[in-house]
């Protein structure tokens, strides 16, 4: 026997929460939909134990569907209800313009708003749908900029209001965020330049930052080392006497992760033959770093600008662009 969605009886349809759980919003929102759209139960004889059909259901996610495209809540209830008349799914299409547009605010917060209700409802297919096509709307350095950090910092200050819930929705968005930033098309690295190391401090967790760094870095054709998350001083120092990078990226999310030390030790770092050694510029990446200096390291302000200082110390790639 198939089994019922949380919430529901055998042959009673599913209850409000049971409903609310299922897609990821509040029983006040669907109980505001009912009142203000009429997208409500169609079974109502049992008083407040009201039970939503397999029809009801569907057209609830119609509206989310829709509203997570960025459609106004009443216009996305109007064609939800259209769904309930048997008339065929509706589209929402993505503009093209050619020029894309300038980015404003409104059509920001849309995407900000349809990409964590999409988040909420732990429907990754429109997660990534929504995100795939902000890179491809905006670029993958401003998508980054201007809508996935945003997206990223109102998920996690709702699962920190929230007293840990909502850890699932964080954990989903960020893996989808990832998935993103490395599905986006790179240029063909020059396998002749020395790379560039990216890596998180020891006890740093939040590698996010520098995979959209190395996204960055890939769409210019540098050529990069990934070590990723909390890597111990010992591992930083071998890989890059191992590499010989031109650069070397440490991000560090928090003050308490950051290390000075770990720093000047890269930057003193020198390989190459007697009278022709060599050293890494550093580049300290991060909030964790905010009043903290380490004579010669570079400290970028924003994702554009630490590109933009990486691509500068690769003369050799000026034909490329």
């Amino acid at each position: 026997m198939d089994e019922l969605p949380v919430g529901t009886e055998p042959g009673t349809g599913i209850t409000t929460g049971g409903l609310a759980r299922r897609i990821g919003v509040s029983p006040t929102t669907l109980r505001t939909w009912d009142r203000r759209y009429g997208l409500g139960p169609a079974d109502r004889s049992q008083g407040h134990h009201r039970r939503w059909t397999a029809q009801d259901v569907a057209v609830v996610e119609e509206m989310c569907r829709l509203t997570a495209a960025g459609l106004a809540p009443a216009e996305a209830a109007q064609l939800a209800r259209k769904h309930l008349e048997g008339a065929p799914p509706v589209v929402v299409p993505v503009p093209r313009a050619e020029p894309d547009p300038p980015l404003t605010a409104a059509a920001l917060e849309r995407e900000h708003r349809g990409i964590s209700r999409a988040a909420t409802r732990l429907d990754s297919p429109a997660v990534q749908t929504l995100l795939t096509e902000a890179v491809a709307r905006h670029g993958l350095v401003a998508a980054w900029q201007e809508v996935m950090v945003p997206v990223l910092h109102a998920v996690g200050r709702k699962w920190e209001e929230a007293g840990d819930r909502y850890v699932e929705v964080e954990h989903l968005l960020s893996w989808h965020v990832s998935r993103t930033l490395h599905r986006a098309t790179p240029a063909e690295p020059v396998a002749s330049l020395p790379p560039v190391v990216l890596a998180c401090v020891p006890a740093e967790q939040h590698c996010l930052p520098l995979e959209a760094l190395g996204a960055g870095l890939a769409e210019l054709g540098v050529p990069q080392r990934m070590f990723g998350a909390a890597v111990p001083v010992e591992a930083v120092a071998a890989a890059v006497r191992r590499t010989g990078p031109r650069v070397v990226v440490l991000w560090a999310q928090a003050r308490s992760t950051a290390s000075l030390p770990l720093a000047r030790h890269l930057a003193d770092t020198r390989w190459g033959v007697r009278g022709a050694r060599v050293r890494p510029a550093v580049m300290l990446g991060g909030p964790g770093w905010a009043g903290r200096t380490a004579g010669g390291t570079l400290r970028p302000a924003t994702l554009p600008d630490a590109l933009a200082r990486i691509r500068r110390l690769y003369p050799e790639l000026t034909a490329r662009t």
